[in-house]
């Protein structure tokens, strides 16, 4: 792992960004109120438009892109702070989450001017908000298997086919989907292409899938002979597979992957300041602490990569893949040091939030890549396969 490690350089979050720091912990204050922790925990799957709308004012929402196109001009590591205090106080970001993240930056870089005219603005102010359309229905992890087919038609392409898991496609107004245009199952990552579907058009249905937490921010979408136009079709017809790949660098690598888990965390740590003589829960404190500064200044190196305009694929499946080994970790560890003292009643908002992320947390190793895709891809950058 050392070749790997070693493209990890020390970055710092240089002090224009860092400045950015106060403003959103005073925008957060004054928004989230006294929202509880078991409330705050659903950051990544909390919807609230409004507050999507509130943070876009601000010129936060699109931080990234250029302002010509209604963004906030500034750089990765603009964003890295803002997200890093968004989620560290539970803010509901999912309205906004994904075209922020990256369905902006994927039609900066490779949709046209009439894109980018047409859709940026809108998104920079909270007006449209994007899902994904990855994954499909008996295909598991590998993202190469898609079946769902945009197939040439009159002055455009015809859809028909489904995708899954496919978060608040519900109330999404637009989906970026990888779609099959040409090829077979066999072609694997050729003939494949991205397309910007409107979700109102005729012939699409969205079926809410329910989880353990009786919440459902998941979905199934199912295409019938669905008209696109032809400007649907982002970037070069068959280059699907390249910019699906650099979309998720932008997914895989930020402070999210970190911090899902945050909320418990701080809420348990408040607990033990009032308790006394628990060395072990110190201990275990600490741990967590020293691995998730690690993995944030990791997580900073790739940003840095990020700006300086790279692609680290590699590195970014990697913070990905540990990072969620401590997400998943923190509601257990949580989970055993209540168990191991029974006698010291814990307060029934911090066993609300224990008991969400509990739930959630399996899917965790899910979202972005499962970590057999995910350790696939290190290998490969290792030259090891």
């Amino acid at each position: 792992m050392i070749s790997l490690l070693d493209r990890f350089s020390p970055a710092r979050i240089p002090e224009e960004a860092e400045c950015l720091r106060s403003q959103v912990k005073a925008f957060v204050a004054e928004h989230l109120g006294d929202r509880s922790a078991d409330v705050r925990a659903r950051s990544w799957s909390g919807f609230d438009a409004s507050f999507s709308r509130a943070l876009a004012a601000e010129g936060w929402v699109g931080i990234t892109l250029p302002e010509r196109y209604g963004g906030g001009g500034r750089d990765a590591f603009s964003r890295y702070v803002l997200v890093e205090e968004l989620l560290a106080a539970g803010a509901p970001v999912a309205a906004h989450w994904i075209g922020d993240r990256q369905s902006g930056p994927l039609l900066l870089h490779y949709g046209t001017e009439e894109q980018r005219q047409y859709y940026l603005p809108r998104m920079c102010r909270g007006e449209i908000f994007f899902c994904i359309g990855m994954s499909e229905p008996s295909a598991g992890s590998d993202l190469a298997s898609v079946r769902t087919r945009a197939i040439p038609h009159e002055d455009g392409f015809l859809l028909n086919g489904s995708k899954i898991w496919t978060t608040y496609a519900h109330k999404s107004h637009y989906m970026i989907a990888l779609l099959r245009t040409s090829g077979g199952l066999e072609d694997r990552q050729k003939g494949l292409s991205q397309f910007i579907i409107d979700l109102s058009l005729p012939g699409i249905e969205v079926r809410p899938i329910v989880d353990i937490t009786g919440e459902s921010h998941f979905n199934e979408v199912f295409f019938t002979d669905v008209k696109l136009t032809k400007d649907a079709l982002i970037g070069t017809e068959g280059d699907g597979w390249a910019q699906v790949n650099a979309e998720l660098a932008f997914e895989r690598s930020g402070p999210e992957r970190i911090y899902s888990s945050i909320v418990l965390l701080d809420r348990w740590i408040k607990h033990l300041q009032q308790l006394s003589g628990h060395e072990a829960n110190a201990a275990r404190v600490g741990r967590f602490m020293g691995y998730m500064a690690v993995l944030r200044q990791m997580s900073i190196s790739i940003t840095a990569r990020l700006v300086a305009g790279d692609m680290p694929v590699t590195e970014a499946a990697l913070i990905k893949d540990i990072g969620t080994e401590l997400e998943q970790e923190i509601p257990v560890v949580v989970s055993q040091a209540l168990a191991e003292n029974p006698e010291i009643p814990a307060e029934p908002d911090l066993l609300r939030t224990l008991a969400f992320v509990a739930q959630v947390s399996p899917s965790y190793s899910l979202r972005g890549g499962t970590r057999e895709i995910l350790r696939g891809m290190v290998a490969r950058g290792l030259g090891l396969r």
